[in-house]
């Protein structure tokens, strides 16, 4: 139920969910973009910061979406997406991409998903046994492979069902790798005690913000 006493929100769409994200990048870090939302983080990155992106089909050094008339349709990400190349950038064989992810030479990877559970779970790759991708794919090498790995996602489902839940019930990538959740709503990082909520979109109160998540939410200490 919502807090009565809360001013009017405006939940971020999905260009501003990308550029808060991309505010916490630290300079130098190797990071590898997931399909769907996460993608996005590459265009808001100032090009006179150095972070250097990695996608899993063999580009490293990847730049943000081109403009109209510089196209290279040979150039694209992991979704097959069009990207750019930046100064330094290079492609690479596909063993030696994933060579990078298990290796752990990511410093983070952000991946969208379907479900996060309060210890750190994450489920991206299927909503139940009957609708399943093909397979797993790179998401699970990513999640166990990189350094960290932070999740990308609207907070509730189109028909408000809660994406930040207690445990999960879709088919799990892989367990215990979350380390921070990034929403339209909030920021939260997960800790032993849970979900701690860290930066939440003006007002939206927190007693809100708890009724739109499963999981209990905590403040920081």
């Amino acid at each position: 139920m919502a807090d009565s006493n809360s001013a009017a929100f405006t939940p971020l769409d999905r260009v501003g969910m990308a550029a808060r994200l991309a505010r916490d990048v630290p300079e130098g870090w190797y990071v590898n973009l997931g399909i769907g939302i996460p993608t996005l983080v590459a265009d808001h990155v100032p090009l006179d910061r150095e972070v250097i992106f990695h996608s899993e089909n063999g580009v490293l050094g990847m730049g943000p979406a081109p403009a109209a008339d510089h196209v290279d349709p040979w150039l694209i990400n992991a979704g097959k997406q069009l990207v750019t190349l930046r100064p330094g950038g290079c492609f690479v064989h596909h063993a030696d991409s994933f060579a990078m992810i298990r290796g752990g030479h990511l410093d983070l990877c952000v991946l969208g998903a379907y479900q996060v559970a309060a210890n750190g779970d994450i489920a991206n790759w299927a909503t139940s046994e009957n609708d399943t991708a093909p397979a797993v794919g790179g998401a699970m090498d990513l999640a166990v492979g990189a350094k960290r790995l932070w999740v990308l996602m609207e907070h509730q489902t189109k028909d408000g069902r809660p994406r930040l839940v207690n445990a999960l019930s879709y088919p799990p990538t892989a367990l215990g790798a979350v380390k921070r959740v990034y929403t339209n709503l909030a920021v939260l990082d997960v800790e032993a005690r849970g979900f701690v909520v860290r930066d939440i979109v003006p007002g939206l109160s927190f007693a809100e913000l708890q009724a739109r998540s499963e999981a209990k939410l905590h403040l920081p200490s």
